[in-house]
């Protein structure tokens, strides 16, 4: 198996990073900026992802909403400055956060259509395994500490 040269894997995980960025922009935006609208809404006018799982609470909505705008700020940081130890812990974070959202949605399926499981989940996994990206070691050029000027 050929090795992955270092600055493609940090170009992959840096991609990775942008991507969980971008995709607690618009969660948390949504949520934190318009929550009945994300209530009603989410993820796409006439799904519903969010409405059918209990009543309104604006105070929870927004909670969530600044909840994914703080992960924005990790990832994005992450993104734009990387180094080892904060990609992994933007990974951790996104782990944590995204593997108990993702257990709840997996539990909480039957009043969905199929073609509304399928991509819910498919969204929450893929956040997931981004997550587990940046938290997998890059490689040895990583390991070493760094020298100050």
């Amino acid at each position: 198996m050929l090795a992955r040269p270092h600055h493609m894997t940090l170009l992959i995980k840096r991609l990775a990073a942008a991507v969980l960025a971008l995709s607690a922009l618009f969660v948390g935006g949504w949520a934190a900026f318009a929550p009945l609208s994300f209530y009603r809404d989410f993820p796409l006018p006439g799904r519903a992802w969010v409405s059918g799982l209990g009543p309104y609470n604006e105070h929870l909505v927004r909670d969530v909403g600044s909840l994914y705008l703080a992960l924005l700020v990790l990832a994005a940081w992450a993104a734009l400055r990387p180094t080892e130890e904060l990609l992994r812990v933007t990974g951790a974070a996104w782990l944590i956060f995204g593997v108990l959202h993702f257990a709840f949605h997996a539990t909480h399926l039957a009043m969905f259509s199929t073609f509304d499981r399928v991509t819910m989940l498919a969204a929450l996994g893929g956040t997931v395994l981004l997550a587990a990206l940046l938290v997998i070691p890059t490689g040895a050029a990583w390991s070493l500490p760094a020298q100050r000027r």
